[in-house]
């Protein structure tokens, strides 16, 4: 999601353009904390270290991350200054970006048979590109807000904001199936940017410094992964929001995660 905190279906609009950017200092109401989520869990909770880090550009309002052939595929939120870019990995280099409409803001995406997909938050419209050339080949819509995107080799897995996940057929955009996010009996909502990971859907929970690993079957919590130690690696002088992307290199089996106007992007393992 885009601006941490805020939610509207109605004045969202026009809080964005007179606040982006800006947190209410009372906003429980659109808070979860990891602390809560993890109170009643009843599944294992794994840590991470950290294997390597990498550039990312400060100024980036990261919605959705992907590692594709050896490089970084990031789609970027905020009216004005949405994009889609292509990224080198160990230099950060922006090689290949397209800007949005200033009516969009940019939210997840992933890439599919030589195609990218992005959604938009609350135009219900998303966007087709040709992977090599990054020309808009087309458009698609939904009936939800836009919010994570990710893919399992066949379907559209997509967020919304709730505890649901829908699955879309890539040609005709119809929904094939919904899950429905639980920890145990509770569901977890605000599930965000999403990457398929080994048969599960890894999942940012908004606000939370948690990934939830997710079974793509039922839509149960597998387990949680704790990333509360990964800003304290951040310069402290830097501007940062949430945690937000999770991008997977299957070849080598590296997961990386950063988060908006993050400077950073982590490589990391999962441990005990």
């Amino acid at each position: 999601m885009r601006i941490r905190y805020l939610r509207s279906y109605f004045l969202a609009p026009l809080i964005l353009l007179l606040f982006v950017g800006f947190t209410p200092a009372n906003a429980e109401n659109r808070e979860i904390s990891t602390a809560n989520l993890l109170k009643n869990t009843r599944v294992h909770i794994w840590g991470i270290s950290v294997v390597e880090i990498f550039p990312h550009d400060p100024e980036s309002f990261t919605q959705g991350f992907v590692y594709h052939r050896g490089y970084f595929y990031e789609s970027t939120g905020l009216h004005g200054k949405s994009a889609l870019k292509k990224i080198e990995l160990n230099s950060g280099k922006v090689i290949k970006r397209v800007e949005l409409g200033k009516e969009y803001f940019g939210e997840g995406m992933t890439i599919l048979d030589d195609k990218i997909y992005q959604l938009t938050w609350l135009n219900a419209t998303g966007f087709i590109y040709d992977l090599s050339s990054f020309k808009k080949t087309g458009r698609f819509s939904y009936r939800s807000e836009g919010w994570g995107l990710t893919t399992d080799g066949k379907s559209l897995i997509m967020s919304d904001g709730t505890a649901v996940i829908t699955f879309l057929n890539p040609e005709t955009f119809q929904v094939s199936r919904r899950i429905k996010v639980r920890d145990g009996k509770i569901p977890v909502k605000y599930i965000n940017e999403l990457e398929f990971i080994r048969g599960e859907i890894w999942a940012n929970v908004f606000t939370t410094d948690l990934i939830a690993r997710i079974s793509s079957q039922t839509g149960r919590v597998l387990s949680w992964v704790d990333l509360s130690s990964l800003p304290a690696l951040l310069p402290r002088s830097s501007r940062r929001d949430v945690l937000n992307g999770i991008a997977y290199d299957p070849e080598r089996n590296r997961i990386f995660v950063t988060g908006k106007f993050w400077p950073k992007i982590f490589e990391i393992k999962i441990v005990k």
